[in-house]
């Protein structure tokens, strides 16, 4: 034991193994904490913010649309002025965001002159504190402290995280540090440049310096460098699946954490959007039935704008990009457009649906097909088509199907399905909020008319359903299960 504390004590001799700052946490809960600033990197700094309890208050006379958002989703408060030391008052923490080093350096300095700990956005000589990157699972954050933690946890927790980053973690920082100025100066646009750092930290860079080649690692990191001038932009095609968080992919989840920009539907939970990187720009092309706020041409030539950018671009979709997505209207555009792209699938809306409610689509015997249906046709147009499959066995997964639910009973009825084939309505699938009814075929008529029932449903049709565990759903046609209960 003496000779391993012999050996770090020698090791901290070297200041390169010491730390040039102390790891500490602030009390902000109830706290004002300013953000200075107008725009993207304002914004950014908010999000994280907005992880706490901290008062937020943000000055400037003008803000940016994504700062706007910012503010309305954690309700911080805006002081529509050009900064002035007074904005300062009581204020715990300072954080500089006006994106030009004067600007900057006079909210520092007067923050100073109040005593109170200033960051300037990525000016690290004009910061008295960094912000590290934060894994929220609140109340427990992760970032190494043993403060309120019991010890046997916190030695669980820290052994763990030694194991996750290998030692050679802090020369891979100072390799980092000496290519800082020269990824500053050859790569001008912020976006690229924060796909190099992912890369340099993620990549073949990492790699060779966790092998002990340190030489290779760093003819690959210049290799990186200069290949990112002029790189190409990229877009995937994401499903966000039915919208619960752990249902999300492994690879979407990544994504999310490199992309410079998120196009997202307006099925896409908040919580979902949120996973991704902080800085990210966040652009909503909210589509419901009814309710399309932008076309889908528009949405295909953004997709391919952004791309010829050089930006990283995640078009996250809920369920399956390639179901009922309208992946290939955007898949086409983008190969007009010489973008590259990628589908990244997800889970789909009947396949979290017949989990949740253990309804076996395939069954031996019962039902061999499995069919996924719209409730409409490109010219809106109820589609009967599939009714002769529901009649071979198959199992006919509807979507969208609400609104025509009457007119698609009527039509399977009418092609000669029984009017007592069971049916199974999964609202909002996999999320807090679902909701399950049982019925019939005949019944299914009366969903069109319950309007409160008017989240994303899934309607599974077949005799597989029969043998689904719905012995707690609610019945689909509640007055004529009361009545027939009464008779």
């Amino acid at each position: 034991m003496a000779g391993s504390r012999n050996d770090i004590a020698k090791t901290l001799k070297e200041p390169g193994n010491r730390l040039d700052v102390f790891p500490a946490f602030v009390k902000v809960a109830g706290r004002r904490v300013v953000v200075a600033g107008h725009g993207a990197e304002a914004a950014a700094k908010v999000r994280l913010l907005g992880e706490t309890n901290a008062r937020i208050v943000v000055v400037s006379a003008e803000i940016e649309a994504d700062l706007v958002k910012a503010i309305d989703l954690f309700e911080a408060e805006h002081i529509a002025q050009d900064f002035r030391p007074e904005h300062l008052k009581g204020a715990a923490l300072v954080f500089s965001a006006r994106e030009d080093r004067a600007l900057d350096k006079a909210v520092a300095d007067a923050a100073r002159a109040a005593g109170i700990p200033v960051n300037a956005v990525d000016k690290p000589d004009l910061c008295d504190f960094y912000t590290g990157a934060l894994v929220n699972r609140a109340p427990i954050a992760v970032a190494i402290t043993s403060t309120g933690v019991g010890p046997v946890l916190s030695r669980h927790i820290r052994a763990r995280i030694e194991a996750m980053l290998p030692r050679a973690t802090g020369e891979l920082a100072r390799l980092a540090e000496s290519f800082r100025d020269a990824a500053t100066k050859v790569i001008s646009d912020g976006a690229l440049r924060r796909t190099f750092w992912a890369r340099f930290f993620s990549g073949a860079v990492a790699a060779n310096l966790y092998a002990g080649k340190s030489s290779a690692a760093r003819a690959e990191a210049q290799r990186l460098l200069n290949s990112m001038a002029d790189e190409p932009g990229f877009v995937w095609l994401v499903g966000a699946g039915p919208g619960a968080e752990d249902l999300l992919t492994l690879r979407a989840q990544r994504l999310l954490q490199e992309a410079d920009v998120i196009v997202h539907d307006a099925l896409v939970p908040a919580d979902v959007v949120a996973m991704g990187r902080r800085d990210a720009e966040r652009i909503a092309v909210g589509k419901r039935k009814g309710a399309h706020s932008v076309p889908q041409a528009e949405i295909s030539e953004l997709l391919v704008r952004l791309g010829k950018k050089g930006l990283k671009v995640v078009r996250l979709k809920a369920g399956d990009p390639m179901i009922f997505g309208r992946a290939a209207e955007e898949m086409e555009a983008l190969r007009q457009g010489g973008v590259g792209f990628e589908i990244v699938p997800g889970v789909t809306a009947a396949f979290a649906a017949a989990a949740s409610a253990q309804i076996p689509l395939t069954l031996r015997g019962v039902a061999s097909n499995l069919v996924f249906a719209t409730g409409h046709n490109a010219r809106s147009e109820t589609l009967p088509d599939w009714a002769g499959l529901a009649l071979k066995g198959a199992t006919v997964a509807v979507y969208m199907g609400r609104t025509v639910a009457a007119a698609v009973a009527d039509k399977m009825i009418g092609a000669g399905l029984k009017p007592e084939t069971p049916v199974a309505v999964i609202e909002n699938a996999a999320l807090a909020d679902e909701r399950q009814f049982a019925g019939t075929l005949s019944e299914l008529a009366v969903l069109s008319n319950r309007a409160e029932i008017d989240g994303p449903v899934l309607i599974v049709i077949g005799e597989a359903v029969g043998h689904a565990a719905l012995d707690k759903a609610e019945p689909l046609a509640p007055q004529d299960a009361a009545r027939i209960a009464a008779a």
